[in-house]
């Protein structure tokens, strides 16, 4: 008995459960048999093209909320353990490609990944599709990792509608485009796997010309006033957002929490850090938008 006991006590006061892992991290919901978990194929049109995507949809009748996830360059990892234990936690989850990217038809480029995910904000927010989805077209959260965290906060700046931001190992497009022209051709052509349209040439050139345009921070416009979730990695990226968060913070900006956790930029070894850190902090986010 004494020896359970001092099992028990040394189980309850251990490190690993000083914080307790959301239920949705290992636990499956309740099934609804008149509205099941599903997933739907989306066709979302944008550009002149229709890009592919997928919603994840928990059960329930909803509305439910919902958090879109853009992925990187060129997305290799495209997050989708994350997208699965956010529906379990009671969230339609949305992934998409951008145009010329993993099977979307038409041209890749910087500036037409921002109009893309505007345009499955838009789409999302079209009462019938909302409807189709279990969607509350009102309670949209925006997520995205290394180029998908600029292009995040991108949208953040201009849409004063959105629920949240997440930006996960975020990249500021403008710094790479100070690097040696040699350096930044060569970081494009080791990222353009199942891209159309482009070669690492035209890449970098496009970061290049936009320049300061292309700084994740070069209209702070709806951030101030947006809840932020900035999550930083040992990827050397992490100046990037560091900027980006006392920028806020020095204008008033009172939403923003800041996370660092040691791992690589695809948060490898931190896949149920990254999952617990975004569903607590999603847990947490107010009936409606901050203004």
């Amino acid at each position: 008995m004494r020896i359970l006991v001092s099992l028990l006590l040394a189980l309850l006061f251990s490190p690993a459960s000083a914080v307790t892992l959301p239920r949705a991290i290992a636990t499956d919901p309740v099934r609804d048999k008149d509205h099941p978990a599903t997933m739907i194929v989306l066709h979302i049109p944008t550009g002149g093209a229709t890009i592919n995507g997928i919603a994840y949809l928990p059960p329930g009748p909803g509305p439910h909320p919902v958090l879109v996830l853009c992925h990187g360059l060129p997305g290799n990892e495209k997050n989708l353990d994350l997208a699965q234990a956010v529906r379990r936690a009671g969230w339609v989850a949305v992934t998409f490609n951008y145009r010329g990217s993993w099977g979307s038809p038409g041209t890749f480029s910087f500036s037409g990944n921002i109009e893309d995910a505007a345009a499955v904000l838009t789409y999302l927010r079209d009462p019938a599709h909302a409807s189709t989805l279990r969607a509350d077209p009102n309670r949209i959260a925006l997520a995205g990792h290394s180029m998908g965290g600029w292009i995040t906060a991108k949208i953040a700046e201009r849409d004063p509608n959105l629920l949240g931001a997440i930006l996960i190992s975020a990249a500021d497009f403008s710094r790479l485009a100070r690097m040696p022209h040699d350096k930044l051709t060569a970081l494009m052509a080791d990222n353009m796997e199942s891209l159309a349209g482009v070669t690492a040439e035209s890449m970098a050139r496009e970061v290049e010309t936009n320049g300061a345009a292309y700084a994740i921070r070069d209209n702070l416009g709806a951030l101030p006033n947006t809840s932020l979730l900035v999550l930083s990695s040992d990827d050397g990226l992490a100046p990037h957002t560091d900027a980006l968060v006392t920028a806020i913070r020095a204008i008033g900006g009172r939403h923003v929490t800041a996370v660092h956790v040691a791992t690589d930029h695809g948060w490898s070894d931190r896949r149920i850090a990254l999952e617990s850190n975004i569903i607590r902090w999603l847990q947490q986010l107010p009936a409606a938008r901050h203004h």
